[in-house]
């Protein structure tokens, strides 16, 4: 059974870029251009997110940081993967627990690695 993905991201071009690449490596995802959509699509049906890869910096609304955590609250165990270009510094104050940054620009296979690290560890919350 494929795995789900919820992926985040407001730039047009670094979303399709990665949720390519998520395909190509087996995933499901669902996508989402702000953080408003992400949340209620992760609302809509949280069961069938199996992980969350979310950009930090989404414009108007909720950030990256404020998924996380909603997501948390709801799932405790969730993976969840931040990708951002300035915003790292911020990861030890804002990240979740047991989460993974990566830091853009970066190749497909540090999201993929992140994922796999974080999804094969599910005892972590």
């Amino acid at each position: 059974m494929k795995k789900t993905v919820l992926l985040i991201e407001d730039d047009p071009l670094i979303l399709m870029d990665v949720e390519a690449a998520l395909i190509d490596e087996g995933f499901e995802i669902i996508t989402a251009e702000n953080g408003t959509l992400a949340i209620e699509a992760f609302e809509a049906d949280a069961s069938r997110i199996d992980a969350v890869v979310t950009d930090i910096r989404l414009g108007t609304g909720p950030s990256g940081w404020d998924i996380g955590h909603r997501v948390r609250e709801a799932v405790p165990s969730m993976p969840l993967v931040y990708m951002t270009g300035d915003s790292s510094h911020e990861w030890e104050a804002h990240g979740v627990p047991f989460s993974v940054m990566v830091s853009k620009p970066f190749v497909h296979a540090q999201i993929i690695t992140a994922l796999a690290t974080l999804m094969n560890n599910p005892d972590q919350t």
